[in-house]
C-alpha cells in the first residue's frame, strides 16, 4: 500500500483506521416544502477524514501533531469514490488527547483520534 502523505511527507506513524467520509454542503435555502418536497441546493462535496492510532512513542505522536498542526495542509489518501490516492487540502478540526502510559520507564501513548475536514 502506498503511504499516505502530509505536505507529501509519509506520515509519522500510519493510522490503525482511516475512515473517509463523504458529505454534502447544502445551501441555506435547503429544506421541505409544506408538502414534504425536498428543495435542495448543493453547494459542495467535501471529505472528513477519522483516523485513530494504537500504541505510539513519545516522538511519534509528537511528529503527527506536528504534521498536522497547520491551518491546513494537502494529504494524499486512499479514496473510496475516486477508486485511488487523491490529495486535497484539509484541516486537523479535532484530535482527541490519547491515554499516556508507563512502561519500563516509557512513556507511550494509546488512542488518539484526528479528525481531518476538507478545506
Amino acid at each position: 500500500m502506498d503511504p499516505i502523505l502530509i505536505n507529501g511527507v509519509p506520515i509519522a506513524a500510519s493510522p490503525a483506521t482511516l475512515s473517509p467520509g463523504i458529505d454534502d454542503i447544502d445551501a441555506e435555502t435547503t429544506g421541505r416544502m409544506s408538502d414534504g418536497t425536498l428543495t435542495r441546493d448543493r453547494l459542495a462535496v467535501k471529505r472528513q477524514i477519522d483516523m485513530s492510532w494504537g500504541l505510539l512513542t513519545w516522538p511519534e505522536i509528537s511528529a503527527l501533531l506536528k504534521q498536522m498542526s497547520a491551518a491546513s495542509f494537502t494529504l494524499t489518501y486512499p479514496d473510496p469514490q475516486d477508486g485511488k490516492y487523491s490529495t486535497r487540502t484539509f484541516y486537523a478540526g479535532k484530535r482527541t488527547p490519547a491515554v499516556a502510559l508507563a512502561k519500563a520507564g516509557t512513556i507511550l501513548w494509546s488512542g488518539l483520534r484526528v479528525t481531518l475536514t476538507e478545506y
